[in-house]
């Protein structure tokens, strides 16, 4: 019998020793995606103690890119629902299964969006607090391990994440929102519902702000999702942000997509 939950973990070569332990469910199986580019010895004594586990498979690339790793994670998945995951991801496993719980009862549904807590416990950041259709104006910042989509309808509808963003790409953001974005493009229907899946740290690469670089690549996101029109929604997204923008000449840059 298939699995109902895939949990896909994408990983680097040299962080696979560091990875969280996955929750256990009979009904579910954990899929290691390890890129490694430089082809390094990675199977070490964390890999030995996953390859002891009935729910345990892996797979390698030798390219670099999460976004790859997540398509690979797509293709090989034999669950009904897969959510994706990064090394240092603690789920819920209680949020888990109201996840799967939602989906199973609204069939309509290709992705859902939960939420996440950082170290503390407290949320990562302000949630919706009720369930929220997804469009292209409320789903930037989704974050890949709140995702879990179902499989069939995916595939079906053809939807990849953009390879060309996310970490290991050049334009090392963006990758959760436009895979969202496209999704709904395609035919699909996403939703956010205020359910804790994850625990994730709270730094990571969707939260910096830290200079010109960040902003450009903020900037690029929304003309790969919007087009001739991104100036108008980078716009008041910037006012939102001013303060992470540092400088109205801050702001301009990033309305001008500079």
């Amino acid at each position: 019998m298939s699995p109902k939950l895939t949990l896909g973990y994408s990983t680097l070569a040299e962080r696979v020793a560091t990875l969280v332990e996955p929750p256990s469910n009979p009904e579910w199986e954990t899929l290691l995606v390890v890129q490694n580019p430089n082809q390094i010895d990675w199977q070490g004594q964390r890999f030995k103690e996953l390859s002891t586990r009935k729910d345990f498979r892996h797979h390698e690339l030798i390219s670099k890119g999460v976004a790859k790793s997540r398509n690979k994670a797509i293709d090989l998945a034999l669950g009904e629902y897969l959510i994706f995951s990064d090394d240092d991801i603690t789920f819920d496993a209680f949020g888990l299964r109201q996840a799967i719980e939602y989906l199973d009862s609204h069939p309509e549904v290709s992705l859902l969006l939960g939420q996440a807590t950082d170290e503390s416990g407290a949320l990562r950041k302000r949630y919706p607090t009720t369930i929220e259709t997804l469009g292209s104006l409320n789903s930037a910042r989704a974050a890949t391990y709140e995702m879990i989509i179902r499989v069939t309808d995916i595939r079906k509808l053809g939807v990849r994440f953009d390879e060309d963003f996310g970490a290991g790409a050049k334009n090392y953001l963006g990758d959760e929102y436009i895979f969202v974005v496209d999704l709904i493009k395609a035919g699909g229907k996403a939703v956010f519902a205020p359910i804790t899946l994850a625990q994730h740290p709270t730094e990571s690469s969707g939260s910096r702000w830290g200079g010109a670089q960040d902003r450009r690549a903020r900037a690029i996101i929304f003309t790969r999702v919007f087009g001739a029109l991104a100036p108008f929604v980078r716009l008041p997204f910037g006012i939102r942000r001013f303060r992470e923008l540092g400088s109205l000449k801050n702001l301009l840059l990033f309305v001008l997509g500079r």
